[in-house]
Order: structure tokens, then sequence, then C-alpha cells
């Protein structure tokens, strides 16, 4: 250190003892845009444990998967919210754009080979700062930046993983921030969160915590404003040891132009958050109570926790959230087809598939719960359709609430048969026992496309649906089995009679309903549906034995 950056931390003020309080990072989080590619690359790849899984706190739907060392200790904790297919986000100021692992410096050589064997792009190792530094793209092209740095080992390696101890990864290094006002952002790290100036290199600014973790604080001047979504890092939490700490920082941040968020319990730790005066988000989250609260360390990462509050209960947010393997178990291997797609399978899968069709403004799995309640061994299927409307998914354009764009329903349905087509093939579907299931805006894809391709649907259930073409082909359904279920109260209910004549005198079997209710789905039908299936579905069920998407094991890395 040179004596005029000894002179400049000498010199930096100490507000409320925070230096001897706040110290160095607790987690980094960012958002990832398909989960099992995430937990192959950061358990697979880099070792990691994963020592937790939760439903998100802000929006339960959202999976939140959390790795780190053997206890999943405060600083050793990269964290993703898994946002599946989500739209991409930009790295640029006001953001995270690098984070580092610390690792043994004589391991640098070890993570080159290990990278090449897995068909890795790296580049370096270079000297940054006096560590040699090995950098590396995620599966979101996350830049992740292996160092070698020197006193960062972990207390409670984890030693679960195919990495030889020596070589594993020891704890978070540290986090680059982009801003475009370098000397306010690293005043307020050095204020609030006890950071100290250790070197400068060009347009970087590095900061030492206590704890000997850095941030790099970059001016950005010049550069592109960040913008959130996959592939970016939501925020940095730095580590406070209490919440009266908590609450000191914040009566702190009350004296200057941030403006921190109330005081949140996250179950694992308290937080607060604030952004720096450049825009990155900053999180303070207490030591305690720690990833242990409420697993067993021998257990962590193994099961699903939900917040407390959570509007959507823990049997719903099971089948509605992205499901993933370990590395080296089975898993399905999703194909690129021309729909997002997901699929969830049960504990106990009877060999049934259900290939779901959300309505408008839902999603690929909007009908998950309602189908696992009516058939809880069946595999769904859920499909996003591709048009929108005010950027809501839907499965064709709507020109009035009664009126239809017809050439879009006849392009969506050929691009929708072509994805069974491609789905059949790439999942070993058996296309006579599949049975379609959509609601509203789906249902009348559905209805429709027993015209447009009459040998693609052999079952159907069709809620709240009408008839959406305004010319329809000849069209010869024998052999289709198909239910439908209207609302007394829906405004659509009055079209659903001419349904289902117009599908009878085609030849279709058509089993009908009313509920008491409008247009929303809700437990009403899960009973129709159940007995429906019993009656069509009852002796055509396959062994137990037989899983109608049989996962193959596989190593990420590895062909």
């Amino acid at each position: 250190m040179t004596v005029a950056a000894l002179i400049l931390a000498l010199l930096t003020p100490i507000q409320s003892g925070l230096l001897s309080m706040v110290s160095g990072i607790h987690h980094v989080t960012a958002v990832t845009r398909k989960v099992q590619a995430n937990v192959d690359f950061y358990a697979g790849f880099l070792g990691m444990r994963l020592v937790k899984q939760t439903a998100g706190y802000e929006d339960a739907t959202q999976l939140h998967l959390f790795y780190g060392d053997a206890a999943g200790t405060s600083g050793s904790l990269l964290t993703f919210l898994a946002w599946e297919d989500g739209a991409p986000g930009r790295a640029g100021y006001g953001q995270i754009s690098e984070v580092s692992l610390a690792i043994d410096p004589a391991s640098i050589g070890y993570w080159l080979t290990r990278a090449m064997s897995f068909g890795l792009r790296s580049e370096g190792p270079a000297e940054e700062f006096g560590e040699p530094v090995l950098r590396l793209k995620d599966p979101d092209n996350i830049i992740l930046k292996l160092a070698g740095a020197k006193g960062l080992a972990s207390q409670a390696v984890w030693d679960g993983a195919s990495i030889p101890v020596e070589h594993a990864i020891q704890r978070v290094r540290g986090a680059t921030m982009l801003t475009e006002k370098p000397a306010e952002s690293r005043s307020f790290l050095e204020t609030h969160f006890g950071y100290r100036f250790q070197a400068n290199r060009g347009t970087i600014d590095r900061l030492a915590s206590q704890s000997g973790d850095i941030i790099d604080v970059r001016d950005a001047r010049g550069f592109w404003s960040g913008a959130p979504g996959t592939g970016t890092v939501d925020h940095v939490a730095f580590r406070a040891p209490d919440e009266e700490t908590l609450l000191s920082v914040r009566k702190a941040l009350e004296t200057t132009e941030a403006s921190p968020t109330n005081m949140h319990d996250r179950k694992y730790f308290r937080s607060l958050y604030a952004r720096e005066p450049g825009g990155t988000l900053i999180e303070l989250a207490t030591d305690k109570p720690g990833m242990i609260v409420d697993e067993e360390q021998a257990a962590l990462g193994e099961k699903l926790f939900a917040p407390p509050d959570a509007i959507t209960d823990l049997g719903d947010l099971k089948v509605v959230l992205p499901q993933f393997s370990m590395p080296g178990e089975p898993r399905i291997n999703y194909r690129e087809l021309p729909f997002v797609h997901r699929f969830y399978t049960p504990p106990n899968p009877d060999g049934s598939v259900f290939v779901l069709l959300h309505g408008s403004g839902g999603n690929e799995t909007t009908l998950m719960p309602l189908l696992n309640k009516a058939a809880p061994r069946a595999t769904l299927l859920g499909v996003r359709g591709r048009a929108t409307e005010e950027g809501f998914p839907r499965w064709y354009k709507r020109l009035t609430p009664f009126s239809f764009d017809q050439n879009d329903i006849k392009t969506e349905a050929e691009a929708f048969a072509a994805f069974i087509e491609g789905a059949v093939k790439s999942y070993g579907l058996d296309p006579q026992k599949v049975v379609y299931v959509g609601y509203s805006n789906g249902a009348n894809l559905l209805n429709s496309l027993l015209y447009l391709h009459p040998n693609l649907i052999h079952k159907a259930v069709l809620l709240r649906s009408m008839p959406v073409l305004s010319d329809y082909p000849h069209a010869d359904l024998k052999g289709t089995d198909l239910l439908v279920i209207s609302g007394k109260t829906d405004a659509y209910g009055k079209y659903a009679s001419e349904l289902e004549g117009r599908l009878k005198s085609s030849g279709a079997t058509v089993d009908s309903d009313v509920i008491p209710g409008g247009h929303d789905l809700g437990d009403a039908d899960v009973p129709i549906i159940q007995k429906w299936l019993l009656q069509r579905m009852g002796d055509e069920q396959p062994p137990l034995e037989q899983q109608a998407v049989k996962p193959k094991p596989e190593l990420f890395g590895q062909p």
C-alpha cells in the first residue's frame, strides 16, 4: 500500500462504530433463466453445496436457491432467483458486473484444467491486484472469477462434491460494482459498511473489509445503464452480527439521501435494503439465525421451504416451481421447441401425461395446481402461448372481447401442432394417451385444433370455452372424447352449447357440466374432471413402473 493510500485509509471516518460492527459480504444474489443449468454449474462444475431451496419472499412462485460451504456460512453464499425463460437483463452501471470466489492460489491450474474438461471457455489466468484470477461465464453469462486469495479459507469446506478438498471453493472473494458516481459510491461503502480503500488500478478502486473480502468500485461513466433480468446480479448483501446493527445502519442512512426499505424477516436472516448513490441495490443481512434454523447441517438443501406468509400453500408451490435434479441424478433433458414449456413430474407418476394450455395472462404453470389435484399422479406438461396482449401471454390475437384474428389462430394452431410433434419425438410421449386441458383462450385454441388438425387431439378438457373460428372446415371427430365445463354466470357461457353442438355433430363424444360460478377456475372443477377421467381413462392406466417421460442419468460437462 502506498503512503497516500495508507493515510487515506487512516482518515476514513468511523461513524457510530459501524466499521467494527459491519464486516464483509453476507451473500450475492443473481437471477437465472434455467434452474437445471444453474444447478449443474454451481453444484456440479464448481462443487458448491446447495444449502437451501425456498419459494421467493417477494414472489412465492419464484424459486430461490442458495449455494455455499458445508454449513451455509455467511460470506460463502451465492443465491439465485430462478426466472424460468424470463427476459434477459443487461449488466451496466448501477449493478454488480462480476462476482469472484476465493480459492487457494495453488489451485488455479486445477480449475483451468477442469474448465477445459467441461468444455467451458475461460480467460486467464491473469494477475489482478496481485492475485491470480481465472475468468469464466456461468450458463446465464454472468462473469464469475476464481481468485487465488490467501487467508480466506473456509472453516466448513464442502467435501461432498467431486472437487478435491484442497481445491474447493472457499467463500465469496468479492464483487465489482459499476457506478457513474465512483467517489460517492466508495464513500457510501466506507461510511456505512466498513470497507477501507486498499488499492487503485486505473478505473477501479479496491475496497477491503475486516472479513478479508473486497468490493471493486469501477468508474463506469460512459457505459450503458444496467437493466434487470436474467443473467444479472440483483444485489450484494453485507454482514451484520445482529438486529441492533441493522437499526444503527438504518438510522445512519436516514441522514443521507439513501432510501432504505423497511426491515425484512427472511427467516434465515433479518435484513434491510438501500441503493448506493450509483444505483446498485445493497442489502444488510444478519449472520443469525442462519441456514440450519430449519434443517440439520447434514441435510441442508434437501427440502423446499415456503415463506411463512406465502399465499400459495407449499403443496401447490411444489407443483408450480421448476423442478431440477442434482448432478449425476436422472433428469428431463429439455429440448428447444417452438413453445416455452415445463414438465412437472409427481413423486410416483402413473404414466399419464396432461398437456396444459393456460388462459389469457397465464403461463405454463397456471393450470398445474388444479390438474395436480384432479390427477395427482399424472405428469403435467404446461405450455406458454406465444401471442401477447399488453405484455401477457395468449394463444392468438384478440380483436375485441368476442372477435379474434383468424389468420393468427391458424398460424398458432399449426405451430402448436408442430410443437406436439416435436414433443412426442423428444420426450417419448404416446399421442393416443395424452390428455389436453385448456382454459378460456387456451381451450379455444384446442377446440380450433380439433378442426384445423383433426388427428392431433384424442382426449381434451375444455374449461370456459367458446367457438372462435369464423369458418369451420370439415373434420371427422369420431373417437375423440371431450369434456366441456362452463360457468353458470360466465359471460362467455352462452356460447358453450353452440360449441358442444358443433363438436357432437362432427362425431366427438362430448360430456358437459356447468359449475355455479363464472369464468374463473376453482375447486368445483376438480371432481368433475376426476369423474370424467375415471370414466374415459379407467381402463387405460399404464402400469406404475411405466413413466411417460423417462429421465436419463446425465453428468454436466460429459457427453
